[in-house]
């Protein structure tokens, strides 16, 4: 562990509490993770820090006929190509089509939720077939012995369908979803310097992340729905139907694919997940490394003098936990030093951007990684 870190938390005595992360020179805080308009809203972190078992166990209504009840009609899709899927048949569907390129909504969804509890993940659940959602397939089939070809083929769908849990569920709108605070964060260092935490924009990103899919897919699931009104019942992917993430002893990164895989004791892989890896400034550092800390809501520490792209004039900052903080909701530090693995506030864009060096995930998967791991766990950075 790096010095800085030490001196501001020991690991070992409250691994879980939120701390400042020291300075690095391969991370997100610049331009590939910031846009304009990167949002939050202000909890405090004690606050966020004892909300996120919450987050992760809502009220999730898992009955085939809570969705049904739900209309039938065919969603209004957001534009001309995209084919929204009708929640009130998604459960219902036959596992046959094929899934592969170019092909979108209803199946789609159905095999990004499936993966998705199977510890097979494609990111952020869209109802359209992507790069990471071929690399998912592949690493599943890779794991069942099937003939790998990046498509949801008839022995694919065979071996997903054995998982009988609903596809959707519903939920309901609490009063705290509804209420935040949400708001939008500046887009300087030192302006969310001043902020208390990074949280959430808005409700449909709060609910997105908790249940792992985009705030488009939401809207496309719900017509007509007000996910800032408390007691509206809505769907959701059923996400948190998954069995429990074995305990790893080792990960692997894979540079040229873009994953993270979690490995047994036995170097068997169990688990796979999309990640940016990465660039040509900031190359990942192959070679063999240990988990050194674990540490979730970290405070994050910006020095504009470890980035290449910063901008004449930033100043060193002290950025607040939260989920839109630059590495999100947790750190797994490394024995390379400045290098992690690690959230992100945009988890749209996870495998299809570079990033400073470090390897990136979406919260839900970070965190999922974190729980697997404890320090000491072996890291496998190859290209």
């Amino acid at each position: 562990m790096s010095k800085v870190l030490r001196d501001v938390v020991n690991p070992g005595k409250n691994a879980d509490s939120p701390c400042v992360l020291p300075p690095w020179g391969a991370h997100d805080c610049r331009a590939r993770w910031r846009r304009p308009g990167v949002q939050c809203h202000n909890l405090a972190s004690r606050k966020y820090a004892q909300e996120e078992p919450r987050l992760r166990t809502p009220r999730l209504l898992l009955s085939l006929a809570a969705c049904l009840t739900l209309s039938g009609a065919a969603l209004a899709a957001p534009d001309k190509k995209a084919a929204a899927p009708n929640p009130a048949a998604i459960n219902q569907l036959p596992a046959t089509a094929t899934v592969g390129p170019r092909t979108r909504g209803a199946n789609v969804l159905r095999a990004q939720v499936l993966l998705d509890r199977a510890h097979f993940s494609s990111g952020e659940i869209d109802g359209v077939y992507s790069r990471n959602l071929r690399l998912a397939i592949s690493g599943y089939q890779k794991l069942h012995q099937l003939k790998v070809t990046g498509a949801i083929d008839a022995p694919t769908w065979a071996l997903l369908a054995q998982d009988k849990e609903p596809v959707l569920g519903s939920y309901i709108i609490t009063a705290q979803d509804a209420a935040g605070p949400y708001a939008v964060a500046p887009a300087s260092m030192a302006d969310k310097a001043r902020l208390p935490t990074l949280g959430y924009a808005n409700v449909a990103e709060a609910l997105g992340e908790r249940f792992h899919c985009s705030p488009a897919l939401l809207k496309r699931l719900n017509p007509g729905k007000h996910l800032n009104r408390a007691g509206e019942q809505v769907v959701v992917p059923n996400v948190l139907a998954a069995s429990p993430l074995p305990k790893a002893t080792a990960l692997m990164v894979g540079r040229a694919d873009g994953t993270l895989t979690l490995l047994d004791a036995s170097g068997t892989p169990f688990a796979q997940f999309p990640a940016s890896t990465g660039s040509e400034h900031d190359p990942l550092p192959y070679g063999q490394w240990k988990v050194t800390a674990v540490v979730r809501n970290p405070v994050y520490r910006y020095d504009p003098k470890l980035f290449w792209d910063a901008r004449r004039g930033d100043a060193r900052a002290m950025i607040a936990a939260g989920p839109n903080n630059p590495v999100g909701v947790v750190w797994i530090e490394l024995s390379k030093k400045h290098y992690g693995i690690h959230g992100t506030p945009e988890p749209g864009n996870i495998g299809k951007t570079q990033s400073h060096g470090c390897i990136r995930l979406t919260n839900w998967d970070a965190l999922a990684v974190a729980g697997a791991l404890a320090r000491g766990a072996s890291v496998l950075l190859q290209e």
